[in-house]
């Protein structure tokens, strides 16, 4: 017998079982007595859902919400070349799509990581979720003589997203610790190349289907509202802290109290950097190597310049299934090295991160010296270059997780995501665009010129990825003595 929180009884319960309280909270079974009542219905499906929200189908749903995440980026990825010909703009402007975007995103993240370390987690997600929907549905009805309004409607839905980035990884830092945690993390992690193949499988698959471009951004948002509801209902918000230190946390501390320990981490400092070089990347990336590819076979001529209302998708399709395999492949051999690596080195997290962000910049490089020659070369040398690359994405949360203390990890997600895009993918795709805009000048009618220009532009990629495995070596350096740090943090019940 066990009893929700306002006396009743639950059928189904042992004597011996825990509650779960319509707060989310676990309490001591209570043995029936003669104040006890029996449920009403309401109270019963209320009983049921509180079973529902498990940690492990918590972490689950806010993968799913991941992959929608990524998926809606990366679908106006998935159809840029139909975009570009629809609104006609060059090449830079295209790119003005993602970084404004982005820039959107990272302004609003820190916002949001101020709100996530102070109210309700789960409300912020859902809201997020459903602001970002309603406004990628919305951008599928704009005509092309509005340009501007389509990039201010990728603008919109950064700052939904935003909300969605900041927090969850918090929510499951708060369900889990240890080993358990680096997994659902990598799980978590996953859901972005797993959602950025999705998007350009989905966004080129329903162009394909219903003949027409828009309807592309018409599929995640339905989606979307699924997740949130979905988040509403069965995700508890737990208490920060509630896997640490037996639940008892540092007291909150003010805002510019946070930024000052922060900026003074220098793990989170220097894994904030790097993780900049792989959105510098994986940005540019994302929104350039399908239409490189397209190019490299029109240079070879096994594929004719578009003409038509509906271009081929084929290179996003196969990208994007490249990308969904890269991902599961990339997070599985990090959550591998890692755990296999800790027994022989307490340093084992960035260490990792650095030999794969190295390695990759190997094989990307090599993309652009077989693509004019071999389109099976250059996906080899993608495959492997991104499964590096992605190796070290929820790794880098779990470093994060372990030098910084509870109550301020939101703020810090939301801080390491606004670094990283401000020095990642906020620019690199307008930056690329520019510079292959600028190198195509003198040739402007050449195809192979048009090719070979966005090649030299994305050889930036791997200089950058360099660097990235630079600032993880010196996380390796520092990392002992911050996580020690945040271990030996005074602690007392958390307010609130």
């Amino acid at each position: 017998m066990c009893v929700e929180s306002d006396g009743c009884e639950i059928e189904g319960c042992s004597s011996s079982d825990e509650v779960q309280t319509l707060s989310g909270s676990m309490s001591p079974a209570l043995k029936s007595t003669a104040e006890l009542h029996p449920c009403k219905p309401g109270h019963k499906f209320r009983a049921a859902l509180m079973r529902c929200r498990t940690p492990t189908a918590a972490a689950g749903i806010l993968s799913f919400g991941n992959v929608l995440n990524y998926m809606d980026r990366c679908t106006v990825a998935g159809v840029l070349l139909d975009i570009q010909r629809h609104f006609d703009v060059s090449d830079s402007r295209i790119g003005l799509l993602q970084t404004v975007f982005i820039c959107s995103f990272m302004v609003a993240a820190p916002i949001f990581g101020y709100l996530g370390d102070r109210f309700n987690r789960k409300v912020i997600l859902s809201c997020g979720i459903f602001f970002w929907s309603i406004v990628t549905l919305s951008s599928s009805f704009i005509s092309k003589e509005y340009y501007w309004l389509f990039v201010l409607s990728r603008g919109l839905v950064g700052i939904g997203e935003s909300s969605y980035s900041s927090i969850s990884p918090t929510i499951i830092g708060d369900l889990f610790t240890n080993n358990s945690r680096t997994m659902m993390l990598s799980i978590f992690y996953l859901a972005i190349p797993l959602g950025s193949g999705l998007g350009y499988i989905l966004g080129s698959g329903a162009k394909e289907a219903a003949g027409d471009w828009h309807w592309a951004l018409r599929v995640s948002p339905l989606l979307g509202i699924t997740a949130g509801a979905l988040i509403l209902l069965f995700v508890p918000e737990p208490k920060r802290g509630s896997a640490d230190q037996g639940g008892r946390v540092k007291a909150r501390s003010s805002w510019c109290c946070d930024m000052k320990a922060l900026a003074k981490n220098r793990s989170y400092v220097c894994s904030s950097l790097a993780s900049a070089a792989v959105s510098f990347a994986t940005g540019a990336f994302g929104m350039w190597i399908p239409l490189y590819l397209y190019r490299a076979q029109v240079v070879q001529k096994t594929a004719e310049v578009c003409s038509k209302d509906i271009c081929s998708s084929k290179d996003s399709l196969i990208f994007g299934a490249i990308t969904v395999v890269t991902g599961l492949l990339g997070v599985a051999i990090g959550l591998a090295a890692t755990r296999l690596c800790r027994q022989r080195t307490e340093r084992a997290d960035p260490l990792v991160c650095a030999v794969s962000m190295l390695g990759s910049a190997i094989f990307i490089c090599l993309i652009f010296v077989v693509a004019k020659k071999s389109i099976v070369g250059a996906y080899v040398c993608i495959f492997i270059g991104e499964t590096l690359l992605f190796l070290n994405w929820a790794i880098t949360a779990d470093i994060l997780m372990f030098v910084v203390i509870p109550t301020r990890r939101a703020t810090a997600v939301a801080f390491q995501s606004f670094t990283s895009h401000l020095l990642g993918d906020a620019g690199s795709p307008y930056l690329i665009g520019l510079i292959s805009d600028a190198l195509q000048q003198s040739y402007a009618t050449s195809v192979l010129w048009q090719f070979l220009s966005l090649g030299y532009a994305l050889m930036l990629c791997p200089f950058v990825i360099v660097l990235g495995g630079m600032f993880f070596l010196a996380t390796a350096l520092f990392f002992l003595d911050d996580r020690e740090k945040a271990e030996k943090q005074p602690v007392e019940q958390a307010r609130g």
